[in-house]
């Protein structure tokens, strides 16, 4: 017995020992990442940047060090615009960087963020460098990005998909009326369709009107775009749309002149080589990625005056969600205190605001434009407008002193809506709960879950949500130095693309966030100045201490919905949003 509590002994301290050990294994792999993300990294030699652009692109990303520690040090799906154009701009002038070995095959991103990188990538070839891509086989994205490529290669087993453009909103309105749920609306705007999935079955004639319209715009801005990269005739590219070129020969693909050749990997490393003009096969390729050359040579911090890149991404609410609901957001709240902040900051001589948002919550969009009003009186304040900036994202961009779109940015949408669902006959019908009351004013049950509104509590609806359209296309036409009735006639709830906004007066210029922070170093009369970036990154060990099991289940929700993530979370969240919405007709989605 003696022995045996001895062993016993003996293994629990040996358990004890390893669980220890490992923990301390794992506190240094932390702390040695989190401590590499935040140093300067050195670029070899006769390197090539490569652009890894297999996942998703977005104007800003948050590393989280454990994905670092659980992907055994690859880099995440999820790649910054931010720190994609930083690289590219390094790597311009970095000599030790020869070229851009570009993959993109795959990439899942919007127009306006893909047309910001592939002009990046332009600027980056005025340098003289080279850039070589290759996909196994391209998406219409993906294809759009690296058709700007110097040397363009596909798989001999590959395609193109170089079909055209869409946008296929869902309707719900069957599965609803099948639980019993009617959806009340309140609503102006002819062209404000964001009900219509909730209450049609298909779009309206003034919806298809719209979507055709910014389709084409954006369609028109790939087409250009391609010819003059691939020197392709845009009648022919349009008429090669039409054949829907993904299912044919790759051959095809290199006939038509949209590839330049057809290669397997090993081929292309050679092509690198060569490139690299290393002679002997056994030479290794170095490659740096996105984020080596983004934190390489890092400028002097403070030179020249202060101009702040603040980030407001993502649907407007007015107070941070959890659990479940935990995704990008633009929360009024917050976003307040941090454009006081900065108009408090004496160090902060002009703030550049980088909005890509489908809008929110009317409310919240107001306390934000009242903060950009307070804000201008005292430094400037541009709009760089990204994938989207419509409807409350729109609201909050109005006040400033110049907008920058770009063509294929998604704004406008003018308008309010108000949507309340009704389940009366979910609980009294399909499932047999019955309700009595006893109330002392008329109005007193107005909301209840046991009946829908009446005409009176319509009527007060309906005249609130006119009121605050009202007050919309006001702050439109005081931002804009137009007549309300003016803005009026191009509002009523219609998407437009930045192009098209320019025309009608929603937009001042075409041009990317570069170009916004230009025109705020002009404002200031400064010919030196440095950027620095709002919100601030979380730090790494409050995040990790802040994971969550709903965190967990969230990602793992958004890996198997993917592109129709936006339409899960826009139901999930009808629960918790503000009755009065000012947002777009759905999130737009375009392939």
């Amino acid at each position: 017995m003696k022995a045996f509590f001895k062993q016993a002994l003996a293994t629990m301290v040996g358990i004890f020992l390893i669980a220890a050990l490992f923990s301390v294994m794992g506190i240094v792999s932390l702390v040695s990442i989190i401590a590499s993300g935040s140093s300067e990294t050195p670029i070899k030699e006769n390197s090539i940047l490569h652009l890894n652009l297999s996942g998703t692109l977005t104007d800003r990303t948050q590393e989280n060090p454990l994905d670092k520690i659980m992907n055994m040090g690859e880099e995440s799906n999820a790649v910054s615009l931010e720190q994609a154009v930083t690289a590219l701009k390094k790597a311009t002038v970095n000599d030790n960087i020869k070229g851009v070995y570009l993959e993109a095959g795959t990439l899942s991103a919007q127009p306006a963020t893909v047309q910001e990188l592939r002009q990046a990538l332009v600027d980056f070839k005025k340098s003289g460098k080279w850039i070589v891509s290759y996909a196994d086989s391209y998406g219409k994205m993906g294809y759009y990005l690296s058709s700007v490529a110097d040397t363009l290669l596909l798989n001999p087993e590959g395609s193109v998909d170089f079909s055209g453009l869409e946008s296929q909103p869902m309707f719900f309105k069957e599965v609803l009326d099948k639980l019993g749920i009617e959806m009340q609306v309140f609503k102006v705007g002819t062209y404000k369709s964001a009900v219509e999935p909730f209450i049609c079955t298909e779009m309206s004639d003034a919806n298809r009107e719209q979507i055709t319209s910014y389709l084409t715009s954006v369609w028109n801005n790939v087409l250009i775009d391609v010819a003059a990269s691939r020197n392709i005739d845009v009648d022919k590219l349009n008429k090669l749309a039409d054949t829907q070129t993904m299912f044919a020969k790759a051959q095809s693909s290199v006939d038509n002149g949209l590839i330049d050749a057809l290669c397997y990997i090993d081929q292309v490393k050679d092509i690198l080589r060569s490139n690299c003009n290393l002679v002997n096969k056994d030479d290794k390729l170095s490659f740096a990625s996105i984020s080596d050359v983004a934190n390489s040579a890092k400028s002097e911090e403070g030179k020249g005056e202060q101009i702040a890149v603040y980030y407001a991404c993502g649907e407007i609410v007015q107070s941070a969600s959890t659990g479940l609901d935990q995704e990008v957001q633009i929360v009024g709240e917050k976003v307040v205190k941090d454009l006081q902040a900065l108009r408090t900051d004496p160090k902060v001589k002009a703030v550049v605001i980088r909005v890509n948002s489908p809008g929110g919550s009317a409310y919240a969009s107001e306390q934000i434009w009242r903060e950009v009003t307070l804000l201008k009186k005292e430094k400037p304040v541009i709009i760089s407008m990204g994938d989207a900036a419509a409807s409350g994202g729109y609201y909050i961009s109005c006040a400033s002193d110049r907008i920058f779109a770009d063509p294929t940015t998604i704004t406008g949408s003018i308008g309010i809506f108000g949507m309340v669902p009704n389940v009366s006959n979910l609980l009294t019908k399909k499932i047999g709960l019955k309700f009595d009351i006893v109330k002392t004013n008329e109005m007193a049950d107005m909301g209840t879950m046991s009946r829908p509104f009446n005409a009176a509590e319509r009527a007060q609806l309906q005249k609130m949500i006119e009121q605050g359209y009202d007050t919309f296309t006001k702050r439109v036409a005081d931002g804009r130095g137009m007549s309300q009735d003016s803005v009026k006639l191009i509002a009523e709830g219609r998407v437009w693309t930045g192009e098209q906004g320019l025309k009608i007066g929603l937009v001042d210029e075409l041009g990317n966030l570069d170009d916004a922070i230009a025109y705020a170093a002009k404002m200031i009369e400064s010919k030196e100045y440095h950027t620095v970036s709002y919100p601030a990154e979380e730090d790494p060990f409050a995040m990790i201490l802040n994971e969550t099991k709903s965190d967990y289940m969230n990602n793992e929700i958004k890996e198997l919905l993917g592109e129709w993530y936006s339409v899960y979370s826009f139901i999930r969240n009808v629960k918790s949003a503000d009755n009065i919405q000012a947002r777009i007709p759905y999130d737009i989605v375009i392939r």
